[in-house]
């Protein structure tokens, strides 16, 4: 059966705060601003929509990046593989990085005094979704008494999970910036739900994909669990895996090519870092 089952960051359901109110300030509380999903036919109206049920067997599936961040945990997950890390060093947390082979949703970086040490590439991966939506979320605000009733227009329509596109899109892309990180020796974690991982392994070669992990590989896959916690859920690290720019190549049948110098790197995250940018895990 598929359902709304998160709606701006609260589990539909019983609030302690006016469901009224949610869905006025239509905020995200993962980002700490307004929600980015909006409708495609209305862009000035948020989705909001975090997570869903789907298919018979009511598989808990996040559909939205932003969710990743929980406790901003995905970024603690990481700070293993800042080998050069060392105490006394500032961490910092840089968004929308690009580099050779296209943009970096994150970069977890260890500084001192203003020179980046070390750092690690973090990019989100959630599921797309096919269809419209917008009825079952509807319908949830309904049955919270939130719209009082639904628009004929708009009833039940056909919706689903574009689990190929998905994983094909973040595989490529990945193969486009994994020799980056490889040439300069650093590394880029790739974090997605366990659900989605266990699809590429049905579907894609994962031969060269180790478990458990190497902390050397240049790519690695951190996988979370939605884990059921008071009304909702909260998302776990579940399964780490590792490769290396031959191992993402051989998932795709390519090959990857790309040489960029270190220096080049870390002074653009230099350029960046400020005491906003501190990484303070909550």
């Amino acid at each position: 059966m598929n359902e709304v089952v998160e709606i701006f960051g609260t589990p539909v359901g019983p609030s302690e705060r006016e469901w009224g109110e949610i869905v006025s300030e239509a905020a995200c509380p993962y980002i700490g601003g307004p929600c980015y999903k909006v409708r495609k036919t209305q862009g000035n109206v948020a989705m909001g929509t975090c997570a869903v049920h789907y298919s018979k067997n009511s598989d808990l599936l996040v559909i939205c990046p932003a969710r990743m961040l929980e406790r901003r945990q995905v970024f603690v997950d990481c700070l293993q593989l800042l080998t050069n890390h060392e105490p006394g060093n500032e961490l910092h947390l840089v968004s929308e990085f690009s580099i050779p082979g296209g943009s970096v949703d994150y970069f977890v970086v260890s500084a001192r005094q203003g020179k980046a040490i070390d750092f690690v590439g973090v990019e989100l991966q959630t599921l797309d979704t096919t269809g419209d939506w917008w009825p079952l979320r509807q319908k949830a605000l309904r049955n919270l008494e939130v719209i009082a009733d639904l628009d004929p227009l708009q009833g039940p329509k056909p919706c689903g999970i574009n689990w190929k596109m998905t994983a094909k899109t973040i595989l490529v892309q990945i193969h486009h910036k994994i020799k980056t990180f490889e040439s300069v020796n650093r590394k880029l974690v790739l974090v997605i739900q366990d659900k989605l991982l266990e699809y590429m392994q049905r579907e894609f070669n994962f031969g060269h994909v180790k478990e458990p992990v190497v902390i050397g590989d240049s790519m690695h896959i951190h996988a979370y669990s939605a884990n059921p916690l008071n009304r909702g859920f909260q998302l776990n690290l579940n399964r780490r895996l590792s490769t290396d720019s031959t191992g993402v190549a051989a998932c795709l049948g390519l090959q990857a090519e790309s040489n960029v110098d270190l220096s080049n790197i870390l002074q653009a995250i230099e350029a960046k870092i400020n005491d906003d940018t501190r990484l303070t895990p909550v």
